[in-house]
């Protein structure tokens, strides 16, 4: 599979799909503009990842650093830090591959799904390393729930990318560095 980056205006559309998916989140967490410092994460795209980062069999990986590598954190600091790396070339991909599905809806879902595993991390709802049931059970948790979050989200297209992703269990891998 070829690797391409996204284009600057798949960008601009990433950027709208992230600003969905925080509001929602935001909404449903009831966390403040304030409170998402608390969150320390960061969404990237294939151009800003590191080889080992790169995957080739789900939208997005979520990777587990001690700390953000800029980031200088005082000793009583938890300094968890999560990167969600999605994978430009495997969304391209889906897009590509079905006509009735649209590059928004699809990163606001997938953006969306992530972020809500981002939320449940941090506030230790749910553990990042668990065993392969319990990863299971928090898919179909997080799965359900991003679903439910989008449901009630008009936006062109998103009926499509429900529609076609209700049954999906694996939008991404996990890693811990």
């Amino acid at each position: 599979m070829k690797r391409v980056p996204f284009q600057q205006e798949e960008i601009a559309v990433l950027r709208k799909a992230i600003e969905i998916s925080e509001e929602l989140i935001s909404d449903y967490y009831k966390i403040s503009t304030s409170e998402w410092k608390r969150y320390r994460y960061d969404i990237q795209s294939l151009a800003d990842l590191q080889e080992d980062e790169i995957i080739d069999i789900a939208f997005a990986q979520i990777r587990r650093y001690v700390k953000h590598p800029q980031s200088k954190l005082r000793g009583s600091e938890v300094g968890d830090y999560f990167k969600i790396c999605l994978q430009d070339h495997v969304i391209r991909k889906a897009v590509q591959r079905d006509c009735h599905i649209q590059m928004l809806p699809l990163a606001a879902y997938i953006v969306t799904h992530e972020l809500i595993h981002v939320v449940r991390f941090a506030k230790f709802v749910q553990r990042f390393h668990s065993t392969k049931a319990e990863q299971e059970v928090e898919e179909a948790r997080v799965h359900a729930l991003t679903q439910q979050l989008l449901e009630g989200r008009k936006l062109e297209g998103m009926p499509e990318v429900l529609d076609a992703f209700r049954d999906c269990r694996a939008m991404e891998t996990f890693r811990a560095i």
